[in-house]
């Protein structure tokens, strides 16, 4: 069993154009996946959706993880998203992450709270854009 981590996660999710969106959703995502960010939840067609309307808009990035921590089927973990947009602006998002891991180690649902660090105004909405 391989467990998931957000960094990899995210960036076959983000930045790994050699895979699909559904086939790096089907890597480290259950089918059953849910996801509430800032309080708004979202299945995982919805979820699905978003990362597909994020592929659109970053060109690049990378992930910061600065705290990892696993117990049994229970992940947390704070990191950092610093991403540059395909209009060439920048936008690092803190993210707090709690989530449920399912027993072959993929997630099975995550709650996180974001936290706009640089950017505009606008980016605020990004973790949850569609």
């Amino acid at each position: 069993m391989t467990r998931t981590g957000i960094e990899a996660a995210l960036t076959d999710l983000l930045l790994n154009r050699d895979l699909t969106v559904a086939e790096a959703a089907d890597r480290h995502f259950t089918p059953d996946y849910r996801q509430r960010t800032d309080g708004e939840w979202a299945d995982r067609a919805q979820f699905v959706d978003h990362i597909s309307h994020l592929r659109g808009v970053v060109a690049g990035g990378r992930f910061e993880v600065h705290e990892e921590l696993r117990d049994g089927d229970r992940y947390a973990d704070r990191h950092t998203a610093h991403l540059v947009k395909t209009d060439g602006s920048t936008v690092s998002m803190e993210v707090y992450v709690f989530a449920d891991l399912a027993a072959d180690g993929r997630f099975r649902r995550i709650e996180e709270t974001t936290l706009l660090l640089e950017g505009a105004e606008a980016d605020r909405g990004m973790g949850s854009a569609r």
